[in-house]
């Protein structure tokens, strides 16, 4: 005679054996997700965190729009109007170019006047006054003047006419 029972504990074993492999899938994958997960998170958190201690708000100190009569070439009159804000690194340049903003209207009228129109169309042109107004700020409006930390020159409005 034969035994039945056997046969059922094989296919009790080979039930015991799928289920056992599900919940060690089913574990793997909750493993794997809430690690990827808990990285993500992290990641980005430390991501949004860097920046933010790294990265300062740029301080812009505006300048009112200039008519400028230009040097001319030909007989021709030609016009620059022109908007411009400096970029500074801290708050102290801020200052002190906002209180002497009288005396820099000034100097930038004059580096303005002695353009030409041809010189200021080109792209090249622009950047060769935005160095030439780096460099007029380094000469000193006051004694004692801090270092002034202008780091660009943005142009807001550029018409040459």
């Amino acid at each position: 005679m034969s035994k039945t029972p056997p046969a059922r504990d094989n296919g009790k074993v080979i039930w015991l054996l799928v289920i056992l492999l599900v919940l060690i899938a089913a574990g793997g994958s909750a493993a794997g997700v809430y690690f990827l997960m808990g990285k993500g998170a992290h990641g980005a958190a430390s991501a949004e965190a860097a920046p933010a201690e790294v990265a300062q708000a740029p301080i812009f100190v505006p300048i009112s729009p200039f008519t400028v009569n230009l040097r001319s070439e030909q007989r021709g009159e030609r016009l620059l109007y022109v908007g411009l804000s400096l970029q500074v690194t801290d708050k102290a340049s801020e200052e002190f170019l906002k209180q002497y903003m009288p005396q820099l209207r000034s100097r930038l009228l004059k580096l303005f006047a002695a353009q030409t129109a041809a010189e200021l169309m080109t792209p090249n042109g622009k950047d060769l006054l935005s160095a030439k107004i780096l460099e007029m700020l380094q000469q000193p409006m006051a004694t004692p003047q801090p270092a002034l930390r202008v780091t660009d020159v943005l142009y807001t409005d550029f018409i040459v006419q």
